[in-house]
């Protein structure tokens, strides 16, 4: 036995807002649009006060009935009570019969019509559903900021860890600095070579300063000392964020640079984007650009810089919306099916190589000359007297031009006519804590390296 099929008879009069498309061209679309939604709510607001009506006559019927039948209770029972025929009763009796029937013919006319209400509803967006129950859920970090006001992703790194590494690293090298100088065993080290003072008590140089090495993305796992924080314009403590993202996700950053199609881009970005839309991860593509320039990797540094505007765009949408750039990156990604938007895209693109190519050529430069400014400092050495305090103090923090002062006039002679043996005989004639003493104050300014 096969069972009932469902009835989808009822989903047959739903009213879509396509039905209201139907409109001639002379009529503007959006009034009648509203006509037509007018006319909808006058009739069911027409049909649910007709039924209204219907259900409280029947409610009214219902009550009679159970009165009537109540009364007819009544002389039924007293007649009962009473063997003498009443005509006056039977009269009454019958009249209630009548009345009942008339009200519950009514009724099952009063239903028919309710019943031929609801089989002729017609559905729409407003009647096919209503609200069992409401509830509003309250998130606790709806408050907080998951973005930077330039549009980035909020940092995963805070750069403390390294900061700790670093700054143990340091203290590790000044403990070994700080091993007292032995005098019998001066011959082992010699003086700074451009901390030769001139003829004056004051030294005339000091120790070259190294040229400093292009700007560039720090390798994977790299344990290089980071520049000083004093080349970063904003938070010092950035350049010790940037090297533990380096040492993070540099090799996550170097897989997206490899990506070639917009599609492999979007899908790395849901997958990774709370990594790649970091402000480091824009200075890491940034930073590649240049470096792969500079070694002469055109078609790399094309590639990278495609990446690393990808990047940019989907920040800059976000900062425009205020919102995590994360939800930016389905709506930057159509925008480049639409060919106006690709095409500003990839202007923006050519512009920013151009840029890049700019920078290398400039710092080619740059790091030549100071090159040429270092073997120049190698051969003829520099008055240390005119450079600031905080670029001429010593590894332990003491500036050389205030030590040599202090120091008994045979070390100062050896030091101005750079003779270790000159030096070497004024310790042996000085007392062991003395020497040792005067000696740890030269390491401490650069004046001695101890090796």
């Amino acid at each position: 036995i096969m069972s009932k099929p469902f009835d989808y008879s009822k989903w047959d009069k739903i009213e879509l807002s396509d039905d209201e498309e139907d409109v001639h061209p002379n009529i503007d679309r959006e009034s009648w649009f509203r006509m037509k939604h007018r006319s909808r709510v006058e009739r069911e607001e027409h049909e649910e006060k007709d039924k209204q009506r219907i259900m409280e006559e029947m409610a009214k019927a219902e009550q009679r009935m159970k009165m009537l039948e109540r009364d007819l209770k009544k002389i039924q029972k007293h007649k009962e009570d009473d063997s003498d025929d009443d005509d006056d009763d039977l009269d009454d009796a019958e009249a209630i019969r009548i009345e009942l029937e008339d009200l519950k013919t009514k009724n099952r006319e009063r239903q028919a019509k309710l019943d031929e209400y609801e089989k002729n509803k017609k559905w729409n967006v407003d009647n096919m559903f209503e609200v069992k129950e409401e509830r509003t859920l309250i998130n606790a970090n709806a408050g907080k900021s998951n973005y930077t006001p330039t549009g980035f992703a909020q940092s995963t790194v805070t750069g403390e860890e390294v900061k700790k590494q670093f700054a143990s690293k340091k203290e590790e090298d000044n403990d070994g600095d700080k091993e007292p100088a032995k005098t019998e065993k001066p011959k082992e080290a010699a003086p700074a070579p451009a901390a030769a003072p001139k003829a004056e008590p004051k030294p005339a140089a000091a120790a070259p300063q190294p040229a400093k090495k292009p700007a560039g993305p720090s390798p994977p796992k790299s344990k290089a000392s980071p520049p000083s924080p004093t080349e970063v314009d904003s938070d010092p403590n950035f350049v010790y964020s940037y090297h533990e993202f380096t040492d993070k996700y540099a090799d996550l950053v170097e897989q997206f640079m490899t990506l070639k199609s917009f599609d492999e881009s979007k899908e790395f970005l849901l997958k990774h984007g709370d990594i790649l839309l970091q402000e480091h991860a824009c200075n890491y593509l940034l930073l590649a650009s240049l470096e792969d320039e500079m070694n002469g990797y055109r078609e790399k540094m094309t590639q990278t810089a495609k990446q690393s505007q990808i990047v940019t765009n989907i920040a800059e949408l976000a900062k425009s919306w205020n919102t995590h750039p994360g939800n930016c990156i389905m709506p930057f990604f159509q925008r480049l099916n639409q060919r106006e938007f690709l095409e500003g895209f990839l202007a923006g693109l050519e512009t920013f190589k151009q840029k890049i190519i700019s920078r290398a050529v400039t710092k080619k430069i740059e790091m030549d000359r100071a090159r040429e400014k270092e073997h120049a400092v190698e051969k003829e050495g520099v008055d240390i007297s005119q450079l600031p305090k905080e670029e001429r103090l010593g590894p332990g923090g003491l500036d050389p031009l205030e030590v040599i002062e202090t120091l008994p006039v045979s070390m100062q002679e050896a030091f101005e006519s750079r003779d270790v043996d000159k030096l070497k005989e004024a310790l042996l004639k000085m007392d062991q804590k003395d020497a040792e003493y005067h000696m740890k104050r030269c390491v401490d300014s650069g004046l001695w390296q101890a090796g």
